[in-house]
């Protein structure tokens, strides 16, 4: 008996399925493809139940003969290429044969397709066909898949969520309309409209469809021309700006791909207009000879090799310099954005940060240091200089000074909070003489100097204070009198609608309001008052790309980005008075030493060492 034999065509495409239909987004991405493929001009895709009970693709492209219907579902069986040669020109999305065959064999397929004369009808289940008629259809094609996965519950074991698939299946679809804005993109899901496009060849009028009005007019265009290539698309403004790489679209002939070098080149382009951890806005559409581009990489045609990968960087990266050094890069002051008005609140309950951790203080001077002008950080300082000694040498876990002379011989005191908690001092009492360029404090104490990253410092209590608020059980929240409107992509919006129970557990109440826009109704007291939305934005952001990070994490996430977006920034002069308050709450910090990054607070030069550095000691 033969041990080794040749599988069946069956299990040979659910093998292949394995690569190929990943979930229900697989599915839509390779049919809407083909519909691209056949030159249709409109494509409606119909969902019901996030693709797991039916996906309906009509498009009113060439349609397939009737003698080559049966063929279509055949391994490897395709009209897009010929020879071995015409892989090294592949200019349809689809070549492999792959997809049909794949798709029937984990479903229930129904088929009707016309080139103009007579229809075919087809129906398959689980790859084998059950009906093949004439059929009278109009011209395109019409694909109905049914019960996906049916007959492989392993992979429909690891389906999720149906909001989170409906998400993938919006993602793959926004792609495609970015790609091929020439064709007018229709879809529904469950009888309502998730998306609809003009087809009309506008690529910002796309934009605007996918992300919102608001950032299609901050959009700049984009166009290059080379030997090797022809690039054109959109820039967003710097202004706007998101937590993840995902709203950068690169299209190559076409096909969405995924490319870390252009990704890096685009990111190059914005280099410095950008806070660190920051993303842009980015559609690039790339027009190149099929020689230079390999997409025979991986069964999804995501990846592609690129033979001049490293010129092409070049080109888009100092493409996108040129572009921004034509624009005023000055962002919209707060008078012309959205106001949010809120209910009158007690500041004290607000920030009420002495009886908590006595960090987050607005420092109030004589000299134009008002709590008013202290501007919010956004972004994490560059690191200071290097460490010149062990920060363990600046904890004095004992001693504490009862007052501002530098009488080292006092008893030391334990101070206790508005809990009734003891907090012991983490390192000796400083004495500050300065600033040094508005940036760092200098001090003093009889072990040295040190240098204090105030705005390092300040984050590093801040975090504490919003890590106990964040974790309390009852937030005090704050209504708006007027309700903050956050527009998001659809498939954002679908993903962010099993994800509100979980902004509501640290306080904000967001809702949906209409297509792709949600409400937020309140936020916790101790909120800052200004970029709110944009705060809200970056927690709604983390909840999206980490969906399964639980609860406690997500609160220690939220308290870091919180304790940045309200510490004082690099450049703000404080008096000595607010030196002194601000050293004085960094000792009881949980740990004064790093910032939440874990980037150094302190750093410390010796009596000892400062003598050296002078010749007073040999």
């Amino acid at each position: 008996m033969n041990r080794i034999q040749q599988l069946p065509d069956i299990l040979s495409n659910q093998i292949a399925a394995g690569e190929v239909v990943e979930r229900p987004a697989s599915v839509v991405k390779e049919l809407v493809e083909n519909a691209i493929d056949a030159e249709a001009t409109v494509i409606d895709i119909l969902v019901e139940e996030a693709g797991l009970k039916s996906i309906d693709i009509i498009d009113n492209g060439n349609g397939i003969a009737p003698e080559d219907v049966t063929l279509a579902f055949s391994r490897h069986a395709t009209s897009k290429i010929k020879t071995k040669d015409d892989l090294f020109r592949i200019a349809s999305l689809g070549f492999r044969g792959e997809a049909l065959p794949s798709i029937a064999s984990v479903s229930e397929l129904d088929l009707t397709t016309s080139t103009g004369t007579v229809g075919t009808h087809v129906l398959l289940q689980g790859g084998v066909e059950t009906l093949h008629e004439s059929s009278s259809a109009r011209k395109g094609t019409h694909v109905k898949v049914s019960n996906l996965f049916y007959n492989t519950p392993a992979r429909l074991k690891y389906i999720k969520s149906l909001p989170t698939e409906l998400g993938h299946i919006t993602d793959v679809i926004n792609r495609l309309s970015l790609a091929h804005p020439n064709i007018s993109f229709r879809l529904v899901h469950d009888g309502k409209s998730v998306l609809r496009t003009a087809g009309n060849g506008n690529l910002k009028q796309v934009l605007s469809q996918i992300y919102g009005l608001a950032i299609a007019q901050k959009a700049k265009p984009i166009k290059l021309s080379t030997n090797d290539f022809n690039i054109q698309g959109y820039l967003v403004l710097p202004e706007i700006s998101r937590a993840s790489r995902q709203y950068i679209s690169t299209i190559i002939n076409g096909r969405y791909i995924r490319n870390f070098a252009l990704v890096k080149a685009i990111q190059e382009g914005f280099h410095t207009l950008l806070p660190i951890g920051r993303y842009p806005i980015v559609v690039l559409q790339i027009e190149m000879d099929p020689l230079i581009v390999d997409v025979n990489v991986h069964p999804s045609k995501l990846e592609v090799r690129l033979s001049k990968e490293k010129e092409l960087g070049q080109v888009i990266a100092q493409g996108i310099k040129d572009v921004f050094k034509k624009e005023r890069l000055i962002p919209d002051g707060p008078e012309s954005k959205q106001q949010t008005q809120v209910a009158p609140v007690n500041d004290q309950a607000r920030f009420n940060f002495d009886s908590l951790i006595s960090s987050a203080r607005s420092y109030d001077s004589d000299t134009n240091t008002s709590s008013d002008s202290v501007q919010e950080a956004v972004e994490p300082l560059p690191d200071g200089p290097a460490i010149v000694d062990d920060l363990d040498s600046v904890i004095e876990q004992t001693v504490m000074y009862d007052n501002d002379t530098p009488d080292y011989n006092q008893t030391p005191v334990v101070e206790e909070t508005d809990e009734g908690r003891q907090r012991q001092p983490r390192m000796a009492k400083l004495y500050p003489i300065g600033q040094m360029h508005a940036t760092y404090i200098l001090a003093q104490n009889e072990e040295g100097l040190f240098i204090i990253d105030q705005h390092a410092a300040q984050e590093r209590m801040k975090y504490d204070y919003f890590k106990i608020k964040i974790g309390e059980v009852e937030n005090n929240a704050q209504s708006l009198l007027i309700p903050l409107v956050l527009e998001f992509s659809m498939d954002e919006a679908l993903r962010l609608t099993e994800k509100l129970e979980r902004l509501t557990e640290i306080g904000i109440e967001i809702e949906a309001f209409g297509q792709g826009s949600f409400v937020v109704r309140s936020y916790p007291t101790w909120f800052p008052n200004e970029n709110v939305d944009q705060i809200i934005r970056d927690i709604v952001q983390d909840v999206l790309e980490h969906p399964n990070v639980d609860v406690a994490k997500f609160r220690e996430k939220t308290a870091i980005m919180m304790s940045c977006k309200k510490s004082i920034k690099a450049n703000h002069y404080l008096n000595s008075e607010d030196m002194q308050r601000l050293l004085d709450d960094l000792r009881y910090a949980d740990d004064p030493f790093t910032c939440p990054h874990g980037r150094p607070v302190v750093i410390k030069y010796s009596v000892y060492e400062m003598e050296k550095m002078f010749k007073r000691v040999m």
